[in-house]
């Protein structure tokens, strides 16, 4: 009975209580609660914040930009707009090389009413101008449509540093115009006075064709420098917009730092040549101040070489100890007796153009010569040069394991000379670079793998 009475009374439940059962499906709907707000607040894809607002409406939630916050979202809007304003700032520009062009010069040039030389003289390198432009925008169009053609309407693809880092060379064409705009004005103004046919066409230009917007022609001359000048606030602008994870960010601040320097580049150039006028001028740090110093010499070790600045690519340069040894003994006696001067060393090597494209041309072609330009420190605001630049492919380059912290250079049947950094591993690194050259270039060296004949059997040569 006993037993009875106790199967009557046991639980047939898990033995949890109504109160107990309660808090744990209380916690349940917590817990889909919890689910359901962390999907509306899961975490931007931008920044990585959760501050994306609660959407009830499930419509509302569908039609907004998913996965962003409300600051990114409009970071997105800044970057697409300033994206397009470079474009189409970039368009107009072109368009205004164009008038200068076939407005001006082939009218001009037709009806004889100036010289060859006179024309030049007013007009400059604007052709070149007109092919980096033309160039330049067909990459950047191409972009943008291919952007919006994989469906990518916030343009986020689209790396405007990237693209004007490989047409960086269009820096040193703006520089030529630049500085031959205070004598291309002086050479129109007096032209103007002297020749009446000249100021007739001028006049009847500016009134009466409606595609100059009654602008005269020393306005267009002037699109150059104002487009110049912009670059930098238009890329400051697409900056501010792009987050620093974004893969053009870096390319971004590196291209604005590069017209920064070459914009203060010319206004030195411009204050040498005697010249009052400036460009606007941007806040120089040391950074810039070392890049214009950079630009000065590629520019010097160019004029040297005479290469053509679209198949030159400079390898390295910056600054070396260098010594010229007496004798061979010095390895022995150690790198302690030589006597070394710092110098500033470029590394050129001239390509030959693996395609028309800016783009293409990049890729590393044949080589046709590599030199090597010695440049003394700034001296009175010019630069002199040690020597005449070293071929590469009348050198060889070796080092000893005793002297690891320098290299030796030894032009055939003439001088030798002892390099070294202040730093081990580019010590190396320079080693490597001019010795890949030397070996590419000059056939005769093969046969015994580009070494002197008196190290030909040493073991310890560096592979």
């Amino acid at each position: 009975a006993t037993r009875t009475k106790s199967v009557d009374v046991e639980r047939a439940d898990s033995g949890i209580g109504q109160m107990p059962a309660r808090k744990w499906r209380n916690r349940a709907s917590e817990t889909l609660s919890s689910l359901q707000a962390w999907e509306a607040h899961r975490p931007c894809t931008d920044c990585g914040e959760r501050d994306l607002p609660v959407e009830t409406d499930v419509q509302n939630c569908n039609q907004r930009r998913a996965d962003l916050c409300e600051k990114c979202r409009k970071r997105r809007t800044e970057r697409k707009e300033s994206v397009l304003e470079f474009v189409n700032t970039e368009a107009s520009y072109g368009e205004d090389l164009r008038i200068i062009k076939e407005e001006f010069y082939l009218p001009m040039q037709a009806a004889g009413l100036l010289s060859q030389e006179q024309l030049q003289g007013i007009f400059s390198n604007i052709q070149e101008l007109i092919d980096l432009n033309e160039n330049f925008l067909e990459i950047l169009q191409e972009e943008i449509d291919q952007a919006f053609d994989q469906g990518d309407d916030d343009l986020m693809t689209v790396c405007i540093g990237e693209i004007f880092l490989e047409f960086v060379n269009m820096l040193p064409a703006f520089q030529t115009y630049c500085l031959q705009q205070s004598s291309s004005v002086n050479m129109l103004n007096a032209l103007e006075k002297e020749k009446e046919l000249l100021r007739i066409f001028l006049d009847v230009s500016q009134n009466d064709n409606t595609a100059l917007r009654r602008m005269n022609l020393r306005s267009f001359l002037m699109a150059p420098l104002q487009r110049v000048t912009k670059y930098p606030l238009l890329l400051s602008r697409i900056i501010k917009a792009t987050t620093e994870y974004h893969p053009d960010h870096g390319s971004l601040r590196e291209a604005k730092s590069r017209i920064e320097s070459h914009l203060e580049h010319i206004n030195m150039k411009t204050k040498q040549e005697g010249n009052t006028w400036t460009l606007r001028s941007f806040r120089q740090d040391s950074k810039k101040k070392r890049e214009v110093i950079n630009i000065e010499m590629r520019e010097t070790a160019l004029k040297t070489v005479g290469w053509l600045r679209e198949e030159t690519r400079f390898v390295m340069e910056g600054s070396l100890q260098l010594a010229q040894p007496p004798d061979g003994q010095w390895v022995k006696k150690g790198s302690k007796t030589l006597k070394f001067q710092n110098m500033q060393v470029l590394l050129l090597v001239n390509m030959k153009r693996v395609s028309e494209s800016s783009l293409e041309s990049a890729e590393p072609g044949p080589v046709k010569d590599a030199v090597l330009v010695l440049i003394r420190d700034k001296n009175n605001g010019k630069f002199h040069l040690l020597r005449e630049p070293l071929r590469l492919s009348n050198c060889i380059v070796s080092t000893d394991p005793d002297c690891d912290d320098t290299f030796e250079l030894i032009e055939i049947r003439r001088e030798a000379f002892v390099f070294r950094d202040s730093d081990r591993a580019r010590t190396h690194h320079w080693f490597r670079q001019i010795r890949r050259y030397s070996r590419e270039l000059g056939s005769w060296k093969k046969r015994r793998n580009a070494l002197p004949n008196i190290m030909i059997s040493t073991p310890h040569t560096r592979p």
